[in-house]
């Protein structure tokens, strides 16, 4: 295992195990704040939308034309939205309307809630599989990043371990309400985190070593592609949902303006040799 491969796996561990982060966030706190999930779900669009616009298609633009920049681009958005039509990720809202009636001593709801206990088990475990399908792809974009630079790579990193957070409670509120169990709730939410670092695995096992730059460019713009719909397919409205559409707007430029910040001082202090 070369040093290359090494830092893709400890990058998409970082995302991965951010899946962990969003099931303490469940575990720790009766009733997760979702304003602040939307407001983070917002922030890391902003991020996500930098990389994809103003790094990786903007590059690839640059490396290989205009037009088959574009092929690569729009190739990505079509290969990540059959994914979604096939494996749709599920949302949060049913699982915490579960909580909340439990919470508030709902005896009529509790029964119907207690009654019905393995369909939400059942819930939980198929969003766990969703996720897991859906963690994939993105360790491929990490591991197609961090080929290209490190500078890309942290950054994808950076922007997929934020995504990953309300995912990690998306999996955890159903487990932990069916199971009554922290370490449950927990240890799923990890596992579906963890397929992000097996995509890098078996990627680094079907790619050639060493890719021709106008492959490699193509294939970054393919990411972009995949950033970009996860964002506005994915994040983006449920910012807007558990934040409102005022406030998220705000956290997605916030988080524009901090990855454009990060992209700069990151070339200003990697090593010639480890950026771009």
């Amino acid at each position: 295992m070369d040093s290359q491969m090494l830092v893709a796996l400890g990058l998409s561990l970082v995302g991965g195990l951010s899946t962990s982060l969003g099931a303490l966030f469940v575990i720790l706190s009766e009733t997760p704040n979702m304003k602040m999930l939307g407001l983070l779900q917002g922030f890391a669009s902003g991020l996500m939308l930098s990389i994809s616009f103003l790094d990786l298609a903007h590059n690839a633009i640059n490396s290989i034309g205009f037009l088959k920049a574009n092929l690569w681009f729009f190739g990505g958005v079509i290969f990540f939205a059959c994914i979604t039509k096939f494996i749709p990720e599920p949302t949060l809202g049913p699982s915490t309307d579960g909580k909340r009636r439990k919470k508030n001593g709902d005896e009529g709801g509790k029964d119907m809630m207690k009654k019905h206990r393995k369909q939400v088990l059942y819930s939980g475990l198929i969003t766990a599989i969703g996720i897991s399908l859906h963690n994939f792809p993105e360790g491929m974009a990490v591991f197609l990043g961090s080929i290209k630079g490190m500078r890309v790579g942290v950054n994808l990193a950076l922007a997929i371990a934020l995504h990953n957070i309300p995912e990690g409670v998306a999996v955890a509120l159903p487990i932990y309400f069916a199971t009554e169990s922290k370490w449950q709730a927990f240890k799923l939410a990890t596992l579906s985190g963890l397929a992000e670092p097996l995509g890098v695995i078996i990627v680094a096992y079907l790619f050639p070593r060493s890719l021709s730059p106008e492959i490699l460019e193509g294939l970054l713009g393919a990411v972009g592609g995949i950033m970009a719909f996860l964002t506005l397919h994915e994040m983006l409205p449920l910012a807007f949902d558990y934040a409102g559409q005022k406030q998220a707007v705000k956290a997605v430029f916030f988080g524009m303006a901090c990855m454009s910040a990060s992209l700069y001082f990151l070339e200003l202090s990697l090593p010639e040799t480890m950026s771009l």
